[in-house]
């Protein structure tokens, strides 16, 4: 890098790592959770869980990160999500876990749109859309094209190309020159923000290393809406933000005042 200036190509497969082939993961699921299916454009199926609770008022849809397997990572989600005494739908992106197809950055927007609106048949204007790291680009998609309830935006960024910039170290930064792909220079969580018609919770974690706590802020300021909050978690990481009993509790008051 200090020899001269390092062009450094970013494709969708540096954000999308879908399951290789013959891939299994251990079913740790609880079992209190109903089965669905979503049929998708190119003929792939959207598989996952729907945890219905008695007297729910919503129903939490929740994009999971880059690596979240429904099947490895749903028992230890469910309960966490659940607490606030809503309805909560996960599922696994196209070509992972139970899921079939190719992901890209077009399909698993669609993907989105298409759990979205299959949720919102069931639960007619009932539906809070949840996004996690990876996930927060498509909570945030749907957000600002869809009646969503509410929004809920954790660990995010503002943009591939700037979230590629903050992890690059800063006396590389100079040499350092980011060629991104035409299909990822599209998603901008700000340009979604700055559409969003419904309240939204905005969570960032004063330890996450991989979205610094500034992509998350920016991406609250781009928000136009009195009814928006930020909640700044001091101790935790890029993973299991709401794991903390303080973390749990604001997220369910939000969730609760809809």
């Amino acid at each position: 890098v200090l020899a001269g200036c390092a062009q450094v190509r970013v494709t969708e497969r540096h954000f999308i790592r879908p399951d290789a082939a013959g891939t299994t993961i251990e079913n740790r699921l609880v079992s209190a959770a109903a089965d669905l299916a979503v049929a998708a454009t190119g003929g792939a199926t959207l598989n996952g869980v729907l945890l219905a609770q008695p007297g729910a008022r919503s129903t939490i849809l929740y994009f999971g990160g880059n690596m979240f397997h429904l099947d490895q990572h749903g028992a230890e989600l469910l309960p966490v999500l659940s607490q606030c005494g809503t309805n909560v739908a996960v599922f696994d992106y196209r070509g992972y876990g139970r899921s079939t197809g190719k992901p890209t950055v077009d399909n698993m927007q669609a993907d989105a749109l298409a759990l979205f609106d299959a949720l919102n048949a069931r639960f007619p204007g009932r539906v809070i859309v949840h996004g996690q790291s990876l996930g927060s680009f498509m909570a945030a998609h749907v957000a600002q094209a869809r009646p969503v309830l509410a929004t809920v935006l954790e660990t995010t960024a503002t943009s591939a190309q700037e979230l590629v910039e903050s992890n690059i170290p800063w006396y590389a930064g100079p040499f350092v020159r980011i060629e991104m792909e035409a299909s990822l220079r599209q998603v901008d969580n700000r340009s979604a923000a700055a559409r969003f018609r419904s309240p939204t919770l905005v969570i960032v974690a004063g330890q996450d290393r991989m979205t610094p706590p500034r992509l998350g802020k920016k991406v609250f300021d781009a928000i136009p809406r009195q009814d928006k909050q930020l909640l700044v978690l001091e101790k935790a990481g890029h993973n299991g933000a709401l794991r903390s009993e303080e973390a749990g509790a604001a997220y369910c008051k939000f969730v609760r005042s809809l």
